[in-house]
């Protein structure tokens, strides 16, 4: 469990305590900044539901179990258990449960779900800070409506400089807005308190027959209402996500020992002002606070809602770097900005990316009232998803019997099916949206897939064994230059194509041949002891396999610097051969239309092999291959 162990010694963030402060300004910003809209929109006019007490004290008692069920009981003590030695997230739960050796139709059913679910989450993480953002700065339109103009531009505003700040990286963003975080909690939780205390009665809602009661009275409104109550609980995913930069301690104790008593005083003190002021119910976050602290509050507001920014930011750049290394999307340009803690990441080309489409849903919805239409439909998709993945693994990792399985995640089922359901309702209303874009990825990932696959058995086909060949050179006495040769192929005893067209162009070989492939594990770090796998061929011939976990970056040339006594070569003497492939299209095989069109652009405009495996440019020869699929 190395990223457990890595971060949990606390290493650059001064011990568990450095851990939880610094884990409050990654992991908690979403679900920490849904007051602001969560119960305003549950109650918003379209729902049309009363402002009354038995409706306020059913819908708190929704939020609260929810919060109970889904985030403590499923997030914090159940899925966080099925980390991958200490990687979260859906696509580390799908390596668990799909291991290559399993079936192939069962395992590509399970991949597939896993990719969905990831997919899902790239929608999420647009609307996240988009939604977040503009409810902070809308609440300058309860302190100063004549400030309503400037909202859009402040928030575009506060968005480009949030994503121009993460190639510094989360060990940076989370000391700075850990503390801040800390404060936004505490300034909740009195608020909350102080309206609690007024008005205790709404402690009845912590039972959960008002919830019960409320859907008998209301049940259709009731059912619609459950689109905005879902809200209370986004960022439960994120949480998973993001397991890896801190370990599960850290999670658990800022969990339950700041973020959740918080959020609960602070919605029980919505509640309470709306028991006494049900006209509350337009702004009831900010109306919390007096008048004279209400700009203040917006201040706040706005910098709780950029570290909310932040919690998806760093999830889907693990959640990247993962599909990466899995070989669901092509190579991209990844850095790593700790030397100390290990998965804290960067990369330039998502950020940007999320950059734009937040940017893009800012100025196209124009409001977090009709954000709020959008959201939610990805979260209870994806939290369908790991609920049916964690079901697998329960089953085969954990050796939990039906009957233990049926009942527990048999209740989170029911309760996202039930959220879900819901928020299938907003599909018009700006749902599609995240439908589109969940689409779009999972379209681009599986064609990825597909199209290397394709790849992968056409240069797999008519390649002789390479003993074979080694041995037929051996025979005829090709002439050996000075030096070491290192052709890097994916499959362990075939001949390389680069190999092949060398020894065709030249006619000579090295004086010694290594053939290497790099292996990805579906677990996120191999033990450097299982590093390097070494076979002699005779001749000086050697098959070199690289074993690496999906959160780990190949670096070739340190790799066999171990290897120095057994191949017996010069580093500073060795030169490195790939194959570039040049795809083109046979009609009637492989991919059609669209699908090929993309995976050519994609395979051409791919981070390189030489920068990816960090090979010496200098000593790098690319060789054109070209192969029809």
């Amino acid at each position: 469990m190395a990223a457990a162990s890595s971060t949990s010694t606390g290493r650059g963030h001064g011990g568990i305590g450095g851990l939880t402060l610094a884990a409050l300004g990654i992991v908690y910003g979403d679900i920490g900044t849904s007051p602001l809209y969560s119960i305003r929109e549950t109650f918003a006019e379209h729902h049309n539901i009363p402002v009354e007490p038995a409706s306020v004290l059913g819908v708190l008692s929704l939020i609260f179990w929810a919060l109970l069920i889904i985030i403590t009981g499923k997030y914090v003590f159940v899925v966080m258990r099925a980390h991958n030695e200490g990687e979260g997230g859906i696509l580390a739960l799908t390596a668990l449960v799909a291991p290559s050796d399993e079936a192939r139709r069962r395992r590509r059913q399970l991949v597939f779900a896993g990719i969905v679910g990831a997919a899902l989450l790239y929608g999420d993480a647009a609307i996240t800070p988009s939604i977040s953002v503009l409810a902070a700065v809308e609440g300058l339109q309860v302190a100063a409506p004549g400030l309503a103009r400037f909202v859009i531009p402040i928030a575009a505003a506060i968005l480009i400089g949030l994503f121009s700040i993460q190639r510094r990286g989360t060990a940076v963003v989370g000391r700075v807005f850990g503390p801040l975080m800390a404060v936004w909690f505490a300034v909740m939780a009195v608020l909350g308190a102080v309206h609690l205390f007024g008005n205790p009665a709404v402690l009845a809602s912590l039972n959960p027959l008002y919830g019960i009661e409320f859907f008998g009275a209301y049940p259709w409104r009731a059912f619609v209402a459950l689109g905005s109550v879902v809200l209370v609980v986004t960022g439960g995913e994120a949480l998973y996500a993001d397991m890896g930069h801190f370990g599960i301690r850290p999670i658990r104790i800022g969990w339950l020992g700041i973020v959740y008593p918080a959020l609960i005083l602070n919605y029980l003190g919505q509640g309470a002002l709306l028991l006494g002021e049900p006209e509350a119910v337009e702004s009831p976050f900010f109306l919390l606070a007096p008048e004279w602290a209400l700009i203040p509050l917006v201040i706040l507001a706005t910098i709780a809602t950029i570290v909310a920014s932040q919690a998806l930011i760093s999830g889907v750049f693990s959640l990247t770097n993962q599909a990466i290394q899995l070989g669901f999307i092509p190579r991209l340009e990844v850095r790593h900005t700790s030397a100390d803690v290990h998965g804290q990441i960067y990369l330039p080309a998502v950020n940007w990316a999320l950059l734009i489409a937040c940017v893009g849903l800012v100025f196209g919805f124009r409001s977090s009232a009709n954000l709020a239409a959008a959201y939610g439909l990805a979260v209870t998709a994806t939290m369908l998803l790991t609920t049916l993945l964690l079901a697998v693994h329960a089953r085969e990792h954990w050796k939990w019997s039906w009957w233990r399985i049926g009942p527990l995640l048999g209740l989170f089922f029911v309760v996202e099916l039930a959220f879900f359901a819901s928020n299938v309702l907003k599909v018009p209303t700006g749902g599609w949206f995240t439908l589109a874009l969940a689409g779009l990825a999972t379209f681009v990932m599986t064609t990825w897939i597909a199209g290397r696959r394709y790849l992968a058995l056409k240069i797999k086909r008519g390649r002789q064994p390479l003993k074979a060949l080694i041995a037929s050179l051996t025979k005829s006495k090709v002439p050996r230059t000075q030096g070491t040769a290192v052709y890097l192929f994916g499959t362990p005893g075939a001949v390389p194509p680069a190999f092949v067209a060398n020894l065709r162009h030249n006619h000579s070989l090295h004086e010694s041949v290594v053939f290497l492939a790099v292996k990805i594990s579906r677990t996120p770090r191999v033990h450097r002891a299982r590093r390097e796998e070494i076979e002699h061929l005779g001749s000086r011939f050697y098959q070199v396999i690289l074993n690496y976990g999906f959160t780990e970056e190949p670096d070739v040339p340190a790799a066999l610097d171990h290897l120095i006594a057994e191949v017996a070569f010069n580093p500073l003497d060795t030169t490195y051969f790939l194959a570039k492939e040049r795809v083109v299209g046979r009609k009637g095989v492989g991919l059609h239309g669209v699908r090929e069109h993309l995976f050519n652009f994609m395979h051409r405009n791919t981070r390189s092999a030489a920068d990816y495996f960090q090979l010496p440019t200098d000593r790098v020869v690319v060789i054109g291959v070209t192969v029809e699929i």
